[in-house]
């Protein structure tokens, strides 16, 4: 049997030590496809750090290993085409010498690839960010528009080598050939698939640098005549053309690196812009761009730089703000109440102008005047993006950063300021429902336990992403055995106070500490009452359980008091631990004094820390301090006090 798939992979100078070569290495040698049935081809770009050595060392060891000898270049183009030139396999999978592809991933890629006839296979991406909406589910016949492929730039896909031989499709040696590659390809495809179902390749950084004004120029003019040359004049042509110009122009004249530039370099960088705007974007194609941007536009076909960085200035700051309303269960599945609506710098709400039924774009205050006459109602007009806004939610492991979509149920909401005919204001955010079943949320299968972070963003309005911070309003911490076989699931609050789930806690008092920010104190004759909130009791009632309190300050001093386990409800009603800790004014050797302490849990003597401190005034009252707090310096009257303990 030939060779099924071969794997690409240019390699420049990734250092003998780094894990994350290491890694990408090892995933590609041990894929579930027998060895003769794949090969991986590395092209070495003049490396010098003894990487070459290492490769050949593999290759010597293995039959389907081969090592191109390549003259520097600086680029991973060349390393690419030779690769493809020299490949065997029915398909060529291209990847980056940082990225990881899953155990299966070439056996799977390559069985979908021939029983949908692809040209192109698009496995499931894994990186830092959401999903991209092209892997919402498998498709055995995706199109370019409606399925979002242009969101999946890179050369990470599995292609037919046929269908690159007979499209003669290869790398430029130019800025921003991966982009234009992948449109070719997606243009003349006759079929591509989209394998979504499980992670194939998780991607490493981006191993190009961001090109300068004038190669983004030359690689902006490049794509364009691709798409010119493989579409017909009309509604595809332009957004295509849209969504590049949108996405590799636009957004380079805004944000933090184009406002820290340098004016020469502001200049530079919108006077190659301002050239390409007029030589291939007509004020036609406006209309395949949000309103925000269409203002750039305007701006920069107006010779406009310094209302341009104006406006960037700003829109400096405009943010996500997420509320939680309410966390509760639902017969395993964790429902989270949401309201998400875009928030100025200044913390107020993005205002809309009403002009009869439509909603328009309005500019921040400071600049508004700057805009006067660019955008008429129509080149204002968010009618249609209110209409289709939604809010995403996603879930994303602390620790290996995979990230999976939940279901949300979405409705948009208004509330106006003035006559509506007169050009009165409206206020829009977006409501939604997220179910969280860990017995499905990855793909159809159970969440791996650890730590999942809650991330949401909205679609349709000018805004990214944000975590659901702690609500002011009591909220239910408690946990609850889901999926099948039954799981613990814990919803919790980081030490600043962002939302996450945790599946399978190590222990019972990790479950604690998970959810102990939400601790309280209660003061009651020399003593205080310590209660922090238990997600979930075991029908056992638990281990035999300490809080054991350091002191910050003065001499380090610790203490250890039993604590008290009480059963809430699973699902319900949290369940709480309370321990009844001495309190002096002066402290002592058996109780809290004066300052800061840390609380720990300990069970079989060890210690689990929890997310939260006690301050103790010189008075005798406590309160809780949020976890990472720093002591204020001990007072005058304290190092006293402790100096004569001392002496005592």
């Amino acid at each position: 049997m030939g060779v099924k798939v071969s794997v690409v992979m240019p390699v420049s100078n990734p250092g003998l030590s780094n894990d994350a070569f290491g890694a990408s290495v090892r995933s590609v040698l041990e894929q579930s496809l027998p060895p003769e049935e794949y090969e991986v081809i590395f092209a070495d770009d003049g490396s010098t750090d003894g990487t070459r050595r290492r490769l050949d060392a593999i290759a010597g060891q293995r039959d389907n290993v081969r090592v191109l000898h390549l003259d520097y270049t600086g680029s991973p183009a060349r390393g690419r085409n030779v690769g493809l030139s020299v490949a065997r396999g029915e398909y060529v999978y291209l990847m980056g010498q940082y990225d990881r592809l899953e155990p299966h991933a070439l056996e799977r890629m390559y069985d979908r690839a021939v029983e949908t006839d692809a040209d192109v296979l698009i496995g499931r991406l894994a990186d830092q960010g959401p999903p991209p909406a092209a892997f919402a589910r498998d498709r055995d016949r995706a199109d370019v528009l409606r399925d979002h492929l242009l969101a999946l730039p890179t050369a990470h896909k599995l292609f037919s080598r046929d269908f690159l031989e007979t499209c003669q499709l290869r790398f430029t040696d130019r800025p921003l050939s991966e982009q234009a590659f992948v449109t070719r390809a997606y243009l003349a495809a006759k079929v591509i698939a989209v394998l979504a179902g499980e992670i194939c390749c998780h991607t490493g950084p981006a191993e190009e640098e961001a090109p300068d004004a004038e190669a983004l120029f030359d690689g902006l003019n490049a794509i364009f005549d691709v798409v010119d040359a493989h579409t017909e004049p009309g509604a595809q042509r332009e957004r295509i053309q849209a969504h590049w110009y949108r996405t590799l122009g636009l957004r380079r004249l805004s944000g933090a690196r184009f406002l820290a530039a340098g004016p020469d370099e502001r200049m530079v960088l919108f006077s190659f812009l301002r050239r390409f705007t007029l030589d291939r974007f007509p004020a036609a194609l406006d209309a395949h761009l949000p309103a925000h941007l269409r203002a750039r536009t305007a701006l920069l076909r107006q010779d406009r730089l310094d209302a341009l960085v104006a406006l960037a200035e700003a829109s400096r700051g405009t943010r996500l703000s997420a509320e939680l309303r309410e966390l509760r269960w639902d017969r395993g599945v964790l429902l989270l109440d949401l309201s998400v609506e875009v928030l100025r710098a200044d913390g107020t709400p993005l205002w809309l102008r009403q002009r009869g039924d439509r909603l328009l774009w309005t500019p921040p205050p400071r600049v508004e005047g700057l805009l006067d006459g660019l955008l008429d109602d129509e080149g204002a007009d968010m009618t249609d993006a209110v209409r289709r806004a939604r809010i995403e939610v996603c879930v994303r492991h602390a620790e290996t950063g995979v990230i999976h979509i939940l279901p949300v149920t979405c409705s948009v909401g208004r509330s106006g300021l003035g006559d509506a005919t007169r050009g009165g204001q409206v206020r829009v955010w977006v409501s939604g429902q997220a179910r969280l079943d860990a017995g499905a949320a990855a793909l159809g299968r159970p969440l791996p336990a650890g730590l999942w972070e809650i991330h949401v963003r909205m679609r349709g309005m000018p805004a990214g992403r944000t975590r659901l911070a702690r609500p002011d309003l009591p909220m239910s911490c408690a946990g609850a055995l889901a999926g099948e076989p039954k799981r613990l699931v814990v919803p919790c609050w980081s030490e600043r106070g962002e939302l996450g789930v945790c599946v399978e806690p190590k222990s019972f008092p990790e479950s604690i500490a998970l959810v102990s920010s939400r601790a309280t104190v209660a003061r009651q004759e020399g003593h205080v009452f310590v209660v922090v909130p238990v997600p979930y009791v075991p029908p056992s009632g638990g281990p035999p359980t300490e809080l054991v309190l350091r002191e910050q300050d003065g001499r380090g001093r610790s203490m250890v008091v039993p604590a008290l386990v009480e059963p809430g409800i699973p699902g319900k009603v949290a369940g709480q631990l309370v321990a009844r800790v001495p309190v002096s004014r002066i402290g002592g050797d058996d109780c809290l004094g004066p300052g800061a302490w840390r609380p720990a849990l300990r069970v079989d003597q060890k210690d689990v820390d929890l997310l939260f401190g006690l301050a103790v005034r010189r008075g005798g009252q406590v309160r809780v301090l949020p976890a990472g707090a720093a002591p204020r310096a001990p007072s005058l009257l304290r190092r006293i006090a402790v100096r004569l303990r001392d002496r005592r």
